[in-house]
């Protein structure tokens, strides 16, 4: 059941790409169990548990960490598991009695995984922020939107791809070496390092002085015409990702538009014309009318889909690229292995639920460790 087979990993409630991250793990096969505080940390009004996806294929108890004995039965957890991963500011967990020293003298094999927006030190370590802030720091904000202001790209970027997925590629290689080596340690992932990380080709280009930093006049973010979103008849959107020049060509020909009479695409001066063309042409025709013409055309034109649509899309239903657990459609476990099949394990929804079985399989019967309970929430 998933490469992770086998491993253990404690996850402190957290919220955002720390729980994606735990979500990833448990996807590959990893046992992983949540600790829940008995109070939410953030209150906010919330779907029910079953419809938060990051929160599946878990099981969890509730322990109290600002109490001695709950810390002390938090250790005893340590002391059997393989991973922690934690995503509170730099020091709480250190004053809680939790941190990467007293975890690592509980279990030296330990792999104590951190997960912040700013990093351990620097001058923003204990400021507060949230995925929108992390990428503004970065630059990359202000390289997605339109000419006149940025356009936040959802939470996606800073807390799933440079958060929550960097946490995880970084826990499961220093597991790697804790097999080797026998010794744990820490790895420190901030949002903040791995948002720059994302964008290392473009700080290439930066340096290259083929970057240029004003929005929409680059070959990948809007300004390159062959590289955009274009409006249809009837209100709906076509993207267009015709970069190589076969592609390109392809696409004028489904758009019934005659390449000789259009000026070069590679001199910028001729963008704005060149853009204009292909708005008019997109917008002559509804989305439906433009899938048709582009069907098994290699010119890297598809239609914009609603999350909707996505889920029902034919390539996805036959790929089995989502699932449905306990009535909420869902995208299936990712990446896809051929020897050991990652696959959701069954969900035990609710704060502090279904602990008990997670412990009994650790070997601590739950009536052994008094620090920790378990809901029937």
């Amino acid at each position: 059941m998933g490469p992770l087979q086998g491993i253990r990993v404690l996850e402190i409630e957290a919220i955002g790409p720390a729980p994606w991250c735990g979500m990833m793990l448990s996807d590959m096969g990893a046992d992983v169990l949540r600790v829940d505080r008995p109070v939410p940390a953030i209150r906010l009004k919330q779907a029910p548990a079953r419809f938060q996806v990051t929160s599946r294929g878990r099981r969890a108890v509730l322990a109290d960490l600002k109490s001695p004995e709950g810390v002390a039965s938090v250790l005893r957890l340590v002391e059997k598991a393989d991973a922690l991963i934690e995503g509170m500011r730099p020091g709480v967990m250190e004053r809680l009695g939790l941190g990467p020293e007293a975890c690592l003298k509980a279990n030296p094999r330990l792999v104590y995984g951190r997960m912040t927006g700013w990093g351990q030190e620097g001058p923003l370590a204990q400021a507060a922020g949230h995925d929108i802030n992390y990428i503004s720091m970065t630059g990359l904000l202000n390289a997605i939107g339109e000419r006149e202001r940025p356009v936040p790209p959802l939470n996606i970027v800073g807390d799933y791809g440079g958060g929550g997925m960097l946490l995880a590629l970084g826990v499961c290689a220093a597991l790697l070496h804790a097999r080797i080596s026998g010794r744990g340690q820490v790895v420190d992932t901030a949002m903040v390092d791995g948002v720059s990380s994302l964008m290392a080709p473009l700080f290439g280009q930066l340096a290259a002085g083929v970057w240029q930093e004003q929005r929409r006049s680059n070959l990948l973010d809007g300004g390159a015409p062959w590289y955009g979103v274009y409006r249809t008849a009837d209100g709906r959107h076509m993207a267009a990702g015709a970069v190589e020049p076969k592609f390109y060509d392809n696409m004028l020909a489904v758009l019934g538009i005659d390449a000789a009479a259009l000026p070069p695409r590679e001199e910028r001066a001729n963008w704005p014309h060149l853009r204009a063309v292909l708005e008019e042409k997109f917008a002559s025709r509804t989305q439906v009318d433009w899938v048709a013409a582009f069907d098994g055309v290699d010119a890297c034109v598809t239609p914009v889909l609603t999350l909707s649509e996505a889920l029902e899309h034919p390539h996805q239903k036959q790929r089995d690229g989502f699932l449905e657990l306990d009535g909420v459609p869902q995208p299936a476990p990712s990446p896809r292995f051929s020897a050991t099949p990652s696959q959701v394990r069954k969900s035990v929804w609710g704060r502090g639920a279904g602990g008990e079985e997670t412990l009994a399989a650790w070997g601590i019967p739950l009536e052994t460790i008094p620090g920790i309970r378990v809901s029937s929430d």
